[in-house]
């Protein structure tokens, strides 16, 4: 594994709004970060590749451990897209890695199969929900429509989510946990979208998804509603990345923050928790500039985003107020690809102090903490 020298980037553009008149306020969060440390290999014993989503434990029930990192894994152990079907578990502090679930591949209730993608949500309640955006041969010529596949705290499947809503869960889940109900907002990727060959198009059909849950006491979260509060984002098939569409979802206040990797900005949906119909595109917040294809993002300590780039190896800190890029880090340097780590991010989720973050290198299937 080559691990990445940190470099701080000072961004070039932004938008209308003072600059900071001193270095470190101009750092931001990311200006608090000294290095990074691999933790584990995030391979289960299956073989599975392509680590996506990265979430953090907020619970201890059956097989989750409060603190624990979750990690899925989207390909199998051939390396084919669409197929991977585990999750585990990472101890940061033994670096201990355990199998939390091992998905069948074939459900009948999740059209097109399983393959797990950085779609999941880990509750309270110690209910685990998982995206699948399932494929046959590794392409998005065989893709399903997938579902949200709902999994008990010991791993095990206890039901799925699927309808004409849901079609390719997508993006890191944004979650409202008040214990006995949730909301969740996931990203829509599958509509319209066929093969890679050739030069495929642009599909405007991308959505945000907010579906509202009931958490019975003892029984699986019941949904009680689905609304499109986004739609005609843009969305395309890819041989290398499978899709390309919003990836990152990140809640503030009532304000959700969408990564649209195609339009290479970040937008703003507002009142998202009640909002009755779709804000379309949503308020543009930042755009180009420092990002390259924005992926998964979350928030810091400090309330600033921190965005992954899919088209190199940084991550970039954007002040969600005004709009402003602060900063981007190099977080995977590896000269195997043009530029360096592109293509090798994609989950992010911020440690429970708030002093680092974790995130997956595809390349090397790990799991590393900048700290």
């Amino acid at each position: 594994m080559r691990l990445a020298r940190f470099v701080l980037i000072a961004a070039t553009i932004g938008v209308a709004c003072p600059v900071a008149a001193h270095a470190t306020d101009e750092a931001g969060y990311l200006g608090t970060i000294r290095r990074h440390s691999l933790v584990t290999s995030t391979v289960p014993s299956n073989g599975d590749q392509n680590p996506y989503a990265v979430v953090i434990s907020p619970v201890t029930s059956g097989k989750l451990r409060q603190g624990d990192v979750m990690v899925d894994n989207f390909n199998d152990k051939h390396n084919l897209q669409g197929l991977g079907t585990t999750i585990v578990s990472i101890d940061p502090k033994t670096k201990n890695l355990s199998q939390f679930a091992s998905i069948p591949r074939h459900l009948p209730s999740c059209p097109g199969g399983v393959g797990l993608t950085t779609a999941m949500a880990v509750l309270k309640s110690g209910w685990v929900i998982v995206g699948s955006l399932p494929s046959q041969d590794g392409t998005t010529s065989t893709k399903g429509p997938g579902c949200l596949i709902v999994l008990n705290n010991q791993g095990e499947v206890a039901g799925t989510i699927a309808g004409p809503k849901i079609n390719g869960p997508w993006g890191n889940m944004a979650v409202i946990d008040n214990g006995d109900s949730a909301t969740l907002f996931v990203s829509m990727t599958g509509f319209g979208v066929g093969s890679a060959d050739d030069t495929p198009p642009v599909v405007n059909q991308a959505t945000v998804l907010r579906i509202g849950l009931s958490i019975p006491p003892g029984k699986p979260p019941v949904v009680t509603s689905q609304t499109d509060i986004a739609n005609r984002l843009g969305e395309q098939a890819d041989k290398d990345v499978f899709i390309i569409g919003p990836t990152g979802l990140c809640l503030i206040g009532t304000t959700l923050y969408v990564s649209d990797a195609i339009g290479n900005r970040i937008a703003a949906i507002a009142d998202a928790p009640t909002r009755p119909t779709s804000a379309g595109l949503g308020q543009e917040v930042t755009k180009d500039g420092l990002l390259k294809r924005p992926l998964a993002m979350t928030k810091a300590a400090n309330g600033h985003l921190l965005v992954i780039n899919g088209l190199n190896g940084q991550v970039v800190e954007i002040d969600p107020a005004s709009g402003k890029q602060i900063y981007a880090r190099w977080i995977d340097a590896n000269k195997a690809q043009t530029p360096p780590g592109s293509g090798d991010l994609f989950g992010i989720a911020m440690t429970p102090g708030g002093d680092g973050f974790y995130f997956v290198q595809d390349e090397t299937n790990t799991l590393v903490l900048a700290h």
